[in-house]
């Protein structure tokens, strides 16, 4: 096996999932991540379709199940907080708007790291600050000064990835507006605590959401707005607050007691709503990952899908080459292509009328929908386009025995 050594930027859900692979196939993996520890938190995510197969596949599934939230679905409120129209998990079949697994973020990252860390390096607190490709091999500068070389590295750093601006270029190539903002963080109190997603549509472009989690005493705030592009600092935390405490000044329901919280939320985070497309996801010895390649947006539910996907068959193609790393990012590219593009389609008019009502008629007509979409016989064609937005057959590259297609 060629080009054992492989530097991988982020632990998140990508980073540690293709680090898992990765040793499993006889490569040796190291994962740098910028935080100082291991991060706990971050929103809820989804767990659908042929995800959960790669997950069983890591013999994690258990583990997974353990941690999730067990949302049941979930409803639309007015101002007085009238539940208007719901939407249970089971639905569609747990490909819906609430999945069958809904985890947060934190909880299925922990999942991950807890199965690799033993047999993969990490080093937190620390950053990738340049890449020298020399044909032979990759050295790498960190932030501390640290210098090593790997043969491969590969970006698996999120949205803002370091490691494509370093071997692709300036992110405003491959970033995507969506036309909305987003925010999130924790409130250390349960608001009339249940497992539903609870969202209210104020006019005006405006979202909110309160979103349950495994633990009791706390649940997840989440906003989103629609705007043409802002011009605000990244790094300014503060002014980031100020911007959603106007955009949302006046609503009512839980949104005083909300916007009140988030001035003291350990884990606030606003960033805009995008997709990163790209023509080509590797240069020479560098290859991206998950949303530092393909993030198809929140609007879809598959940023999680794709990133534990794309990190299986990165590792199974590279294994399949010999560790060539030519063969094995053009596989790569060849089996996620079609994958990517149908689930980046998926957010296409996804805001406009669901989360984003114009009018109250827009809201009237949503809530209506909602309502009567259970006893609709078309219910099943809808649940059968949402599959198909999740649609690619694994190949299987262990020699397992489990079923490869969902």
């Amino acid at each position: 096996m060629g080009n054992r050594s492989v530097l991988i930027s982020g632990a998140g859900i990508a980073g540690p999932a293709l680090a898992f692979w990765l040793r499993r196939h006889g490569f040796d993996p190291v994962v740098v991540e910028r935080a100082p520890r291991f991060r706990d938190g971050g929103h809820s995510i989804d767990l659908r379709g042929v995800a959960r197969e790669v997950v069983e596949r890591m013999g994690l599934m258990a583990d997974v199940r353990r941690a999730a939230i067990g949302t049941r679905g979930m409803s639309f409120v007015d101002d007085a907080g009238r539940r208007k129209a719901s939407m249970p998990a089971e639905l569609f079949g747990g490909e819906g708007p609430v999945a069958e697994i809904e985890i947060l973020r934190g909880d299925l990252a922990r999942v991950l790291y807890d199965a690799t860390r033993a047999d993969a390096e990490y080093v937190f607190g620390d950053s990738i600050a340049t890449l020298a490709d020399d044909g032979d091999g990759v050295r790498v500068t960190f932030e501390s000064g640290a210098r090593r070389r790997f043969d491969l590295v590969v970006g698996a750093d999120g949205v803002h990835s370091t490691v494509r601006a370093l071997a692709f270029g300036e992110e405003s190539r491959f970033s995507h507006h969506l036309g909305s903002y987003t925010s999130y963080f924790t409130i250390p109190f349960p608001v009339r605590h249940e497992l539903w997603d609870r969202y209210h549509t104020p006019l005006g472009g405006r979202v909110v959401a309160i979103r349950p989690t495994a633990r009791e005493q706390e649940a997840k705030a989440l906003f989103g707005f629609t705007s043409p592009p802002l011009p605000y600092d990244r790094q300014d935390m503060d002014g980031q607050k100020r911007l959603l405490a106007e955009r949302f000044a006046g609503v009512g329901w839980e949104v005083p007691r909300l916007l009140a919280a988030m001035w003291d939320a350990p884990d606030f985070y606003f960033d805009v709503v995008a997709q990163i497309r790209m023509e080509r996801w590797s240069n020479g010895r560098a290859v991206l990952l998950g949303d530092a390649a393909y993030c198809p947006s929140l609007m879809t539910g598959l940023g999680t899908s794709l990133a534990l996907v794309g990190a299986y068959v990165l590792a199974g193609e590279l294994a399949a080459a010999g560790g060539d790393h030519r063969a094995g990012f053009a596989g790569y590219e060849r089996e996620m292509r079609e994958y990517v593009r149908l689930a980046q389609a998926r957010a296409e008019g996804g805001e406009s009328g669901f989360l984003f009502p114009k009018s109250n008629a827009h809201i009237w007509l949503r809530n209506t929908m909602i309502r009567t979409v259970p006893y609709m016989p078309w219910k099943g064609l809808i649940a059968k386009k949402l599959r198909q937005a999740d649609a690619i057959t694994l190949k299987d590259y262990l020699g397992a025995t489990a079923p490869a297609a969902r």
